[in-house]
């Protein structure tokens, strides 16, 4: 007995050695917070991990609303984040998600497609990386997600836009705003890629939501994807704003989830 805890113990303090960092709890469940290449990142691993090693990558906002990740957690699947904070999406917010992505699935084992989650902003970064590698995603779960920053954080349209972080959004992508307003590199823009990978979507949107207007962002992707062909599919909260995010029973996210795995999605 006393020989298992030890074999238990070595096997944890191997794995935060592995991961460099601390090791803390979320959820009741252990989490890895280290750094690469200077950025932040955090890795949450199940209790027993299920075949195959998948997981689910968050963007943004780590441990706000997170039933889905718990729930996932719990069937065996790991949660991960790389801190892109300010970049809204850009090259390097990209490059720096290559970097996370090929240290996970390389010297960690995890599934070549992840899920990508990404509220609000979150939605610039998994759409972007997402489109620069559509064989490396297995479905996007984009909730109340920024799909073209003209309208959050720009303020173009009908929305408040997002102040300060508007000049934030220039200065990370070397813009004058001129140039980003014909910028043909949003979410909304080019998902070809997307739809010809049989990538599945689904968005969780607050029909009430004046920060990130359904209108200019998830309407506009939904039409072109369907358009190309692509499978997406949009849960509408009646009466809802930005907030609160995700929902409060995630089953249908999961069942989503799960179908797109097996290939129930295609």
């Amino acid at each position: 007995m006393q020989k298992i805890l030890l074999f238990i113990l070595f096997a944890q303090s191997l794995s935060a050695v592995e991961f460099g960092g601390n090791q803390g709890k979320f959820h009741g469940f252990t989490m890895y917070d280290f750094m690469l290449e200077g950025v932040r990142c955090k890795v949450v691993e199940p209790k027993k991990s299920a075949p195959g090693k998948p997981w689910i990558w968050r963007a943004r906002f780590w441990g706000h609303q997170p039933q889905l990740d718990v729930a996932l957690l719990k069937r065996g699947w790991h949660v991960a984040y790389c801190d892109v904070g300010n970049l809204f999406g850009n090259s390097q917010a990209v490059a720096r998600w290559n970097d996370f992505y090929g240290l996970v699935t390389s010297k960690h084992d995890f599934n070549m497609r992840p899920v990508l989650e990404g509220m609000s902003r979150g939605g610039l970064i998994i759409y972007n990386w997402a489109k620069a590698n559509p064989s490396k995603v297995l479905c996007i779960y984009g909730d109340a997600p920024v799909c073209d920053f003209k309208s959050w954080p720009g303020g173009k349209g009908s929305g408040k836009g997002g102040g300060g972080a508007w000049q934030v959004c220039l200065r990370a992508y070397g813009f004058t705003e001129e140039k980003a307003l014909k910028f043909k590199g949003n979410p909304i823009d080019g998902l070809e890629a997307l739809a010809k990978a049989g990538v599945p979507l689904i968005h969780v949107v607050g029909d009430a939501d004046i920060v990130v207007p359904v209108a200019e962002n998830t309407s506009i992707l939904e039409r072109r994807y369907k358009k190309l062909g692509g499978r997406i599919k949009v849960i509408h909260k009646a009466g809802v704003g930005h907030h609160p995010h995700s929902l409060a029973d995630p089953a249908p996210l999961v069942e989503f989830i799960l179908k797109a795995q097996t290939g129930g999605q295609k």
